[in-house]
Order: C-alpha cells, then structure tokens, then sequence
C-alpha cells in the first residue's frame, strides 16, 4: 500500500510543479493538459494548457496535482504536506524557498520531536510540514 498526495490549483500547477521540482530535486514525471482530453469539453476552450493531471516524483513518494475547472477551486485548508528531509541545510533552503511569497505559519527550529520542524503555506496556497528528524535531545 502506498499513499500519495493529490494537490488542486487554481490555475497556476504547471508553474507550482515547475517550482516543486526545482525545490525539491524532484522529477515531473508527465504532464496532460485539459486540451486534447477525453474531458476536454468540461473546462472553458481558454483552460486547454491548463493542467488536467500530472506526477512529481519526490523521493519514495509522488505529489500528483491538477488544476481545477474555473469555479470549482477551493483553498486548501485542515491539512498540511508533510516533508521529511534528511540534511539539516536542505531542510532550511527547502523551508526558506517554500516561504518566499508565502506565509510561515511556524518557524523552523528545534522542537520536542525533531531537531527542525516549521509550516508554512507557499505562495501557491498548499500548506508543508517541514522536518528534519536529526537528534531533538542534542
């Protein structure tokens, strides 16, 4: 069993995954655009380049996103991304990228349970938990 994140934009995916691969090191693993689809006839002729379903490979694990038809798009809310990093410097430039043009909802800095925890909400919309486990008792 393997669970992967589904994420929605309002417009803007190609530009968040081109962002999220660059950030992340990840990999687009494909892209199909609403224009030329079986449902094609579902979104306005002007939404065609828009993203209808598409794959980042990051690490283990996939964020697969789309942009949703003009007036169906809802802000995310009551969940965060979570992201595992295993380099203390990747974890900040990660968190440091994420922010610019976002909001930190927490910094990232030393808690209970990891040695860096922080959320923010990019300027995308999409709410990360970043962490960087290391050794919380140092």
């Amino acid at each position: 069993m393997q669970v992967n994140t589904y994420l929605n934009f309002d417009g803007d995916c190609e530009e968040a995954f081109k962002f999220y691969e660059k950030c992340f090191g990840g990999k687009i693993e494909g892209i199909l655009h609403w224009a030329g689809s079986p449902v094609a006839e579902q979104a306005p002729r002007e939404w065609g380049e828009k993203v209808l379903h598409a794959g980042l490979r990051i690490g283990d694990g996939s964020l697969l996103r789309c942009d949703c038809p003009p007036g169906t798009y809802k802000t995310p809310q009551g969940f965060g991304v979570p992201l595992t990093v295993e380099d203390k410097d990747k974890a900040e430039c990660i968190f440091e990228a994420l922010a610019e043009g976002g909001e930190v909802q927490m910094p990232l800095e030393k808690t209970f349970f990891a040695e860096h925890f922080g959320m923010v909400r990019d300027r995308f919309g999409i709410p990360w938990m970043i962490l960087f486990q290391g050794d919380a008792d140092d």
